[in-house]
């Protein structure tokens, strides 16, 4: 009988110690949630932009060869004009604590209206007062935009971009979010990812 007595008591405390750090665990991760909040996002450059196959960083000053042309216009004609580019955003972490994600939503606004939404999965810690650089592909089909517009505009919208990969027509919005306690927890509100210059860009 005192075996089996000293039996539950050792189950009873092992439980409340799994429970107790249990706990301590969503409360940690929580509180690397909520820094987020107080981290810094700016848009370190984008690359591999392509848009129906051509590369836009290969574009001299804006100027679209007539072999781009050909691409877009056949593109057009396809019905499908994709948009494929990898953004690199730089999350600085200014506070004495952690913070992490483990998923992002992004929304990419062309023109100033939400045109694209999609999602990366990937584990990222933003150490105390240090910077991570988190990759995230933006994939899209531009077809819908310009069907009507035609290859003028496409034409247009392509050699807006810059060599760093950024256009004023282009905008991007992210909400990380973080598993906490097995659920997905997201940050309440989109966060506009821009790119910083000058002393902006050092913090």
């Amino acid at each position: 009988m005192k075996k089996l007595r000293h039996l539950f008591v050792v189950a009873a405390a092992s439980l409340t110690l799994s429970a107790c750090s249990l706990l301590q665990s969503v409360a940690n991760q929580a509180a690397e949630l909520a820094n987020l909040a107080n981290c810094e996002y700016n848009l370190k450059n984008v690359s591999g932009l392509t848009i129906a196959g051509v590369n836009v960083k290969s574009l001299t000053n804006g100027n679209i060869t007539a072999s781009d042309v050909l691409k877009l216009t056949t593109a057009l004609v396809s019905k499908q004009v994709p948009m494929m580019m990898d953004v690199n955003i730089d999350i600085k972490n200014p506070t004495e604590k952690n913070a992490a994600l483990t998923a992002m939503d992004w929304i990419l606004d062309i023109d100033g209206s939400q045109f694209a939404q999609g999602n990366s999965v990937k584990n990222y810690t933003v150490t105390k007062k240090a910077t991570t650089t988190v990759p995230l592909g933006v994939n899209t089909d531009l077809y819908s935009m310009f069907s009507k517009e035609g290859i003028n505009s496409l034409k247009n919208f392509v050699s807006s971009f810059k060599n760093d990969g950024t256009s004023s027509k282009v905008g991007l919005r992210i909400k990380p979010s973080l598993n906490v306690g097995g659920m997905q927890v997201p940050m309440p509100n989109y966060i506009k990812v821009e790119k910083k210059t000058g002393a902006n860009a050092n913090g």
